[in-house]
């Protein structure tokens, strides 16, 4: 049966939903990054800045490089999602449901069925970090090598975080920092702020410092290349054959494997954080009271 000329239309539109952003950041840095004659390891380069009444808003590599990112991660789910039905009749569907099964099952197995819910949040959460640290084999600035970034996904955690251990009341949170003994509340509090802080430089450092050895590696190679054969003639002497493989097998760790490894460390510390810190025994005692009340009032107002 073949496809419907409107449908081989959309599946065009949302590939190149898909592709064009990673296209137009490649792009934007091939021809606003500054010529460098040797190594230089710097941050993002700044596009431009917004003036705002408190600070400047700066607009960096990495947050154009992110939004690109959410761009191509939300054409995705809409190619993956099109024309669904009952019973998967295309591969995209099968991927689809492998993907949402296997991101559920890993919620549940760690959080609970309780949290069951989580399992949207999980996925982006690690889809979002992982596209992000691999956009470097692009050539582009890796989101996740910049703390800014980094930080405001912590920092979102951290709320959730404080949300769930605020469902029993604030009363059970507050009693929680003078546990197990009083003396330790000032440890308890540092503790709890030291939440969000490890989460960002954890995942920062391991993405940055891929980015350093490779960047050092590389130019050493190159060095190293110049002087051992920089004797040969013609254009041969001036080709760094030292360069070729070496860093294309550093770059399968620091960029493929290390980043992947970050995002389901970043997504399996905010399960076990956000499940951990649910009091659950005080929360199904306060839900109790609470449908006790509502109880005693309801045979009040019958009786009324």
């Amino acid at each position: 049966m073949k496809t419907p000329l409107k449908k081989r239309i959309r599946d065009v539109l949302l590939l190149l939903l898909i592709l064009l952003p990673f296209v137009f950041a490649m792009v934007l840095t091939a021809l606003t990054k500054p010529p460098s004659d040797g190594v230089e390891i710097t941050g993002a380069q700044v596009y431009f800045t917004v003036n705002l009444p408190f600070q400047p808003l700066y607009i960096t590599e990495a947050q154009v490089v992110s939004l690109c990112v959410l761009i191509s991660l939300f054409g995705l789910c809409l190619f993956l999602t099109r024309d669904l039905s009952p019973t998967p009749t295309t591969k995209r569907q099968l991927i689809a449901e492998l993907l949402v099964e296997k991101v559920q099952s890993f919620v549940d197995g760690n959080m609970g069925p309780r949290f069951s819910g989580f399992a949207p949040f999980v996925a982006a959460v690690m889809g979002l970090s992982a596209f992000s640290s691999l956009s470097s084999l692009l050539g582009l600035y890796p989101p996740t090598s910049d703390l800014n970034i980094v930080a405001g996904w912590a920092i979102l955690v951290f709320i959730l975080i404080t949300y769930y251990k605020l469902k029993a009341g604030p009363g059970p949170y507050l009693k929680s920092f003078a546990e197990p003994i009083p003396i330790f509340a000032p440890f308890n509090v540092i503790s709890e702020i030291a939440t969000p802080v490890s989460m960002a430089f954890r995942h920062y450092g391991n993405v940055l410092s891929g980015v350093v050895i490779s960047t050092l590696v590389a130019a050493g190679l190159g060095g190293l290349s110049s002087l051992l054969l920089g004797w040969l003639p013609g254009f041969l002497g001036e080709i760094p054959f030292f360069r070729i493989g070496i860093p294309a097998v550093l770059s399968l760790y620091f960029d493929l494997f290390s980043g992947c490894l970050q995002a389901f460390i970043f997504a399996m510390l905010t399960m076990l954080y956000v499940s951990g810190g649910f009091p659950e025994e005080a929360y199904e005692k306060r839900e109790a009271k609470r449908k006790k009340k509502r109880e005693r009032k309801a045979l009040k107002e019958n009786r009324a």
